[in-house]
């Protein structure tokens, strides 16, 4: 299952250059059954990006482009009234499918966006008090450009804490553009990326993570990590149990696509930053002193003692 894991990668790689370890990561999320955002610059490839994951598995999926107008119903659904039958019957959203591409989610309102809380957490859509089950793989790669973009406003802390990871794409470097600007003749990279895998065969990857065996000292290491946040002078907000669950869940991931069956250490500190940063709330005095998520977790990381696996 691993080879086919790899494929996956190289078919996204046709799409999207010089990005393989975020390429890697988001293959790494969705085997660990977690959410992503994307967060960067316009026109660096965000949506590319998960269109060509779309592209490259078998699966349902849909997208919808978020804007003020999109209302709460175009996501999760709603029901219409049958005259002739004199029944309400369930209209379904979007969201009821495979891979959902939330394109832009931060251009909509906070109630659309609250939308889709229940769905990433519990995999189930309520509706007209009736709940209904999200069919299986199921993943919701977000985008969102950078706070400060006309049009935009800011995620609750409840929606980020639902998303696995949050990424950035980058721009790409000179070599790589250059191949971008080239590929104007042809075909675009997205025209090149082909199927490789089902849905059950995603279901078997996804059950093989799973089974990735943790030592009780990799579990105490995430604890002590996490913990180490919520006691920091310069963090106001720490890291609930669902990202430490979460560093967990991708760990496991990690260590499978390293061909390991079991999770050590640099697992962890290969995916701490994309897990953690975005959860954690800074208190004034940290932005005062231009102190940054990431060299907070610097600090944390580099305080508490890494187990020696024997």
């Amino acid at each position: 299952m691993r080879d086919k894991a790899f494929a996956i990668i190289e078919e996204i790689k046709k799409a999207v250059l010089g990005k393989d370890d975020v390429i890697q990561k988001i293959l790494m999320v969705i085997l660990a059954k977690g959410h992503i955002l994307l967060e960067d610059n316009p026109g660096v490839g965000k949506t590319t990006m998960a269109l060509a994951f779309s592209k490259a598995m078998e699966l349902d999926y849909k997208r919808i482009q978020f804007t003020p107008e999109i209302m709460p119903a175009d996501v999760v659904g709603f029901s219409v009234y049958q005259k002739d039958t004199g029944t309400m019957e369930y209209q379904p959203g979007a969201i009821l499918c495979n891979l959902f591409l939330a394109d832009e989610i931060n251009r909509t309102s906070s109630k659309t966006q609250s939308a889709l809380l229940e769905a990433m957490e519990e995999g189930s859509v309520t509706v007209d008090g009736i709940t209904r089950e999200i069919p299986q793989p199921f993943t919701v790669i977000a985008t969102e450009n950078p706070m400060g973009s006309a049009g935009t406003q800011l995620l609750p802390e409840s929606q980020l804490d639902r998303f696995m990871v949050r990424l950035s794409i980058g721009y790409p470097k000179l070599e790589d553009e250059v191949e971008i600007l080239k590929r104007l003749k042809g075909k675009s990279g997205l025209e090149e990326v082909h199927c490789v895998v089902t849905a059950s065969d995603l279901l078997e990857m996804q059950q093989q993570v799973e089974e990735v065996h943790i030592d009780d000292s990799i579990y105490e290491y995430i604890a002590r990590l996490v913990v180490a946040t919520r006691d920091h002078p310069h963090i106001r907000m720490g890291v609930s149990p669902r990202g430490s669950i979460a560093l967990v869940r991708l760990s496991r991931a990690a260590a499978w696509i390293n061909n390991r069956d079991y999770v050590v250490p640099k697992d962890i500190e290969q995916i701490l930053y994309d897990v953690l940063e975005h959860r954690l709330v800074l208190n004034a005095q940290a932005k005062v002193e231009g102190t940054t998520k990431h060299s907070l977790l610097q600090e944390i990381l580099k305080s508490t003692p890494a187990p020696k696996l024997v």
